[in-house]
C-alpha cells in the first residue's frame, strides 16, 4: 500500500480512538506489540499509545503491568480493566530483574517474531495445521481474507464466523500480517452503493440504508455516526473503518 493510503488508515483509527469504551471481551496480548488499532480496542487514548511507541523505539520493553502503566501513563481504571489480560513471555516472568533493554530480550523476541508466518500467504494446508481449524474452517479463513483483499490488522481474525477466540490465539501464535494489501479507503460522503459494498462487512441492506442516512441527515461528520443507523454492526465499526476515511472540512 502506498505510504499515503497507510497514513490516512492511521489517522482515521485514531480519530475513533475517543469514541467507545473499551470493548467487553479483551484476548490475552503482550502489551508491547500495542497497535494503534489494539490500542483503540482497549480504550487508549492517542497520547498513550505515543508514550508507548516511543518508548519500544528507544529499544526498551515493558516487563510488568505496572511498568506499563507508568510508561503510558494510563488511568487506574483502565489499568484495571486491561491489565488481567497481558501477556509477557514465561522468561521475563520466571526474571523479575530481567532489564527491558536487555540484547537477550530483543534477542528472544525478535527470533520469536520471526518464527511467524504471514497471515496473507498462508494456505488451507498450514492453517489446517492448528489445533482447531479443519478443513471447513481453514477454507473459510482463505475465503474471508480474499473477500477482504487481504487482512488489514490480525484481529480481523476474530471477524472470521465460526472461528473460535482460543483457535484465534493459538493461529496468530504462529501467523501475523507480514505483507500489507494495496486497498484504497472510500470518502465515506462519496461512496456510491457498488463502492460499500466492496467492504466484506456491508451487505447490500446495509449498503442502502447508509445512503438512505446520508440523504436524510445530510453528510457523515465522523464514521463513528455510522453506529446510528437501524441494524448498524457497532461492533464492527474499527473493521468497518479500516476501509473508510472522511475529508478535512
Amino acid at each position: 500500500m502506498a505510504a499515503e493510503n497507510l497514513l490516512l488508515i492511521q489517522k482515521k483509527i485514531d480519530s475513533l480512538k475517543s469514541a467507545e469504551t473499551p470493548k467487553d471481551t479483551i484476548y490475552p496480548f503482550n502489551p508491547n506489540y500495542i497497535t494503534d488499532y489494539k490500542g483503540y480496542l482497549i480504550g487508549m487514548s492517542v497520547a498513550e499509545i505515543d508514550r508507548l511507541h516511543a518508548y519500544r523505539n528507544q529499544g526498551k520493553f515493558v516487563n510488568s503491568a505496572k511498568e506499563f502503566q507508568v510508561v503510558t501513563q494510563i488511568s487506574d481504571s483502565l489499568f484495571e480493566a486491561v491489565s488481567p489480560s497481558f501477556k509477557f513471555p514465561d522468561w521475563v516472568k520466571k526474571n523479575s530483574s530481567f532489564n527491558s533493554t536487555s540484547p537477550q530480550y530483543e534477542k528472544d523476541t525478535a527470533e520469536k517474531s520471526s518464527k511467524k508466518e504471514d497471515l496473507n500467504t498462508v494456505d488451507v494446508e498450514q492453517l489446517k495445521k492448528i489445533n482447531g481449524i479443519g478443513d471447513k474452517l481453514s477454507k473459510r479463513i482463505i475465503s474471508f481474507r480474499n473477500r477482504l483483499g487481504g487482512f488489514l490488522v490480525d484481529e480481523q481474525l476474530y471477524d472470521v464466523y465460526g472461528l473460535d477466540s482460543v483457535v484465534v490465539q493459538k493461529t496468530l501464535e504462529k501467523f501475523t500480517i507480514l505483507s500489507t494489501p494495496a486497498i484504497e479507503p472510500i470518502e465515506l460522503n462519496e461512496a456510491t452503493y457498488d463502492q460499500l459494498r466492496s467492504i466484506a462487512y456491508i451487505n447490500g441492506q446495509l449498503a442502502t440504508k447508509i445512503l438512505d442516512y446520508k440523504r436524510a441527515n445530510g453528510s457523515f461528520k465522523s464514521l463513528e455516526e455510522l453506529t446510528k443507523i437501524e441494524d448498524f454492526p457497532a461492533n464492527r465499526l474499527p473493521s468497518i473503518a479500516l476501509y473508510l476515511y472522511l475529508k478535512k472540512l
